[in-house]
């Protein structure tokens, strides 16, 4: 099932192309103490992905990949600003790093290795090209509903590896027993791209059985309260469940299937099951269904037919996605 963008009818054309000048990203940190056994450094770097810099760190201090901390993973192609650990004892050595693609533009202290998850979230500033001046009206119109009712919060294509089918042929018969993949991370890769898949055709099956314009609550659905930041399954869509999800207070979320993870109920677990696979023995989780954008600018360069567009979305979220749905089809 292709992805489904509520609220839009007609595509808008534009040119994009991931690259280190039209694809900025900043990584929005959790506060550091300032204080503790780590040193957190800021590091600018243009076409490394987060693999490639914690190997080049490694290598260049002679320490376990793991003794390295990191927050999220950041696309190759692009200028990314990204936070990570080393242990404090290093800290003498690390001035000395120098590479033509990475620069560490600031350091503190923390109290814990940085993990995964340890950021409030990414802002982007994205160029696109080839924007016909007729279609900026579109285009605005697009990006004040997003930032109103929110945009689904699809897994975008870099999820899932330039060998998506395979990949996924690869996560079955891993989790029947038929294949065994020793190197972790690409085990890891395989099996979220399986999860992701699942997640994706769910989100758009509920998106498209919605009213235009609204995400349909189903009794049973799984939501996660941001005040309590624990997650609860009514068994009926209460007007008051109605008014905490308009409100923000609450979101609606969607399975990566897997053991340990909290599951729905009733009518919402009937359309949920038909997205899960009970058989994987991998970690699953919940994901919001659907994010807000915030503080979103455009800036349009009419001699170049150039749109530069700056916004922030929540840890996890793909800037990529909305593009998508300003365009109304997949990139």
């Amino acid at each position: 099932m292709q992805r489904y963008y509520p609220n839009v009818t007609s595509k808008v054309d534009f040119h994009f192309v991931q690259n280190e000048d039209d694809f900025i990203v900043e990584e929005q940190p959790i506060r550091f103490k300032n204080q503790g056994n780590f040193l957190v450094l800021k590091v600018v770097k243009k076409n490394q992905n987060t693999w490639d810099l914690i190997e080049k760190i490694a290598n260049f201090l002679q320490c376990y990949p793991n003794e390295i901390g990191y927050a999220g993973l950041k696309d190759k192609h692009a200028t990314t600003t990204q936070y990570i650990s080393i242990p404090k004892k290093y800290a003498k050595d690390i001035k000395k790093y120098k590479h033509n693609r990475i620069k560490i533009v600031d350091t503190c202290l923390h109290n814990e290795k940085i993990s995964i998850g340890d950021l409030k979230g990414n802002k982007f500033i994205i160029n696109l090209h080839e924007v016909d001046f007729n279609k900026l009206n579109v285009i605005e119109k697009r990006l004040k509903l997003i930032s109103k009712n929110g945009m689904p919060n699809y897994f975008g294509f870099q999820r899932f590896g330039n060998d998506k089918e395979e990949n996924l042929e690869k996560a079955k018969k891993i989790i029947n027993g038929e294949l065994i993949v020793k190197e972790r991370k690409i085990h890891k890769m395989i099996i979220s791209a399986y999860q992701s898949d699942f997640f994706n055709r769910w989100l758009a099956g509920r998106f498209k059985t919605s009213p235009e314009g609204t995400f349909k609550l189903i009794d049973g659905d799984v939501f996660y309260d941001f005040k309590s930041k624990k997650y609860f399954t009514p068994n009926n869509i209460t007007k008051k469940v109605q008014e905490e999800f308009d409100k923000k207070n609450i979101s609606i979320t969607g399975l990566l299937c897997g053991r340990k993870v909290f599951r729905a109920i009733g009518k919402a677990r009937k359309i949920e099951e038909k997205y899960d696979d009970m058989f994987m023995q991998d970690k699953g989780y919940r994901r919001d269904a659907i994010v807000y954008p915030k503080n979103i600018f455009t800036k349009y360069n009419k001699e170049e037919e150039k749109l530069t567009l700056e916004f922030e979305l929540p840890k996890g979220a793909y800037a990529t996605v909305l593009l998508e749905h300003i365009a109304n089809k997949e990139l």
